[in-house]
């Protein structure tokens, strides 16, 4: 087989492939072998007719043409992998350009291809981080949450107000019609939340122990979702919370410490180190930000438009596709079907741009992944839904994500080579140690976003879906991909 590349643009090439028949001596064996499998021919046996009477019944344009049907996708795949620096990121398009029987076929396959691109030195990235900060404030705030969750709720007669919790009644009606769906009763609720229907607290709030009021408001699930209706909220208790103590007892009977001193500064150590790990995740954003902003990245078209389709796909299916409530919901954030278009697209680049430059990033550090880390990376994904990793593992490899996830680890994997070789200092301009975070080959915090979801789920198509666009996504449709069998 003779192939050749002709470099069409910097992110798309024509390969022409030019095959001689004795090569294709395979594929005319197994097309017979079908053929004949097909039919029942007096005076041989099933799946034994010879070559010639095969071709006296179906002809010699079929035979040719179950062969040629066979053959392209091999001898694509093999003109790819003997091609100097052809990486091929979408589907290629296809061309019979001669069939000489007997003698050659000829066909082009044009496709989108990673670009060649230059990477800046990573040592020569420098970037600043916020200081970490643990006020007072912080540490009085988590004592609280741990004193509310020992806290005791004691009733009180008085009229509701925010933070009160009260226990309600709820009906609905649309056009007098009570919707039972909606109904409920002994619901315990915190005044104040915001997380239920819209317009509650103003409704609850100032009610005491028995009171009713009525209001309207959108119903959010069921049948009747997003139309207005009728809520009647009746009061049947007001109680407050009331905490316990901040003593050595209560850090006696909360934590495994003897003091409130004691208590307090673990406390503080453990903001102190949530703080860390979020001063690493603005290190990371900002490296990959650096290293975006220095490298000049040609990308696909192709590749750039289905990341464009997922991301509308992306937003328009939280709303089941009704593209009324979608608009709706775009007036309501004051934006318009046209900016958020504008924004996808530059969500979509970025995303693209991203996966690009990770991958030459991976490619130029040597970066690797054993078959612990895809494995481990499989069971935290299939913890992620829920699933049993041997389940898991098996609907992505079914669902053809399996070099998704390893491309997602080898990524990750790129960035972390790049933290550790940047500068990192904080406001005050001390240098940030990330070691114990980064360690040998683990992730930054935070840097792969999740997995498409397997199976049944709404997508496995292998590109990321974050409108924050993500630094690391799944591989490209049809990226060469090293990842090891499962």
């Amino acid at each position: 087989m003779k192939s050749t590349v002709e470099r069409l643009s910097p992110t798309r090439v024509r390969i022409n492939v030019e095959v001689p028949f004795d090569e294709l001596k395979p594929d005319f064996d197994r097309a017979y072998r079908k053929m004949a499998q097909q039919v029942r021919i007096p005076g041989f046996r099933q799946g034994k007719a010879p070559a010639r009477v095969l071709e006296a019944r179906f002809g010699r344009a079929a035979v040719l043409d179950e062969v040629v049907n066979a053959a392209i996708p091999a001898k694509y795949s093999e003109a790819v992998t003997t091609a100097d620096e052809v990486t091929p990121i979408g589907r290629p398009e296809i061309a019979v350009t001669e069939i000489e029987d007997g003698d050659h076929l000829a066909f082009t396959a044009e496709v989108d291809v990673r670009p060649q691109i230059t990477l800046p030195d990573l040592d020569g990235i420098a970037v600043t981080v916020d200081d970490i900060v643990v006020d007072e404030a912080a540490v009085t705030e988590e004592l609280d949450n741990l004193r509310a969750r020992f806290g005791t709720l004691t009733g009180v007669e008085r009229p509701a107000a925010d933070d009160d919790f009260v226990l309600l009644d709820l009906a609905a009606s649309i056009d007098g019609k009570a919707i039972e769906e909606a109904a409920t009763s002994g619901f315990s609720y915190q005044v104040g939340q915001g997380d239920m229907i819209d317009g509650l607290d103003e409704a609850v709030r100032g009610l005491s122990a028995g009171e009713s009021t009525t209001f309207t408001s959108q119903l959010v699930a069921g049948e009747y979702a997003d139309r207005d209706a009728e809520i009647t909220a009746t009061v049947t208790s007001v109680k407050v919370r009331e905490l316990p103590a901040a003593d050595d007892e209560f850090a006696q009977l909360a934590s495994e410490f003897d003091t409130l001193d004691e208590l307090t500064d673990d406390l503080r150590a453990r903001i102190g180190r949530v703080r860390h790990v979020e001063q690493a995740t603005e290190a990371r954003d900002k490296v990959l930000d650096a290293l975006l902003d220095a490298t000049d990245v040609p990308l696909p078209e192709s590749v750039l438009a289905a990341e464009v389709e997922n991301q509308m796909h992306s937003g328009i299916h939280a709303f089941d596709h009704d593209e009324a409530r979608f608009t709706q919901f775009l007036e309501e954030q004051g934006t318009t079907r046209e900016e958020f278009e504008s924004d996808a697209r530059t969500a979509a680049e970025r995303n693209v741009k991203t996966r690009l430059v990770l991958d030459a990033l991976a490619d130029r550090e040597e970066v690797s992944v054993s078959e612990q880390e895809l494995t481990e990376r499989i069971i935290y994904q299939a913890q992620q839904y829920q699933m049993r990793p041997e389940e898991f593992a098996q609907r992505i490899q079914e669902a053809g994500q399996l070099g998704a996830v390893y491309s997602d680890i080898r990524r990750s994997k790129a960035l972390v080579e790049a933290v550790k070789a940047a500068t990192v200092t904080d406001s005050s301009g001390a240098a940030v140690d990330l070691s114990d975070l980064l360690g040998g080959d683990d992730d930054v915090p935070g840097v792969v976003p999740d997995t498409p979801a397997p199976a049944d789920a709404e997508s496995v198509d292998g590109s990321a879906t974050s409108a924050q666009a993500e630094p690391v996504a799944a591989a490209p449709e049809g990226e060469k991909s090293t990842a090891p069998s499962a």
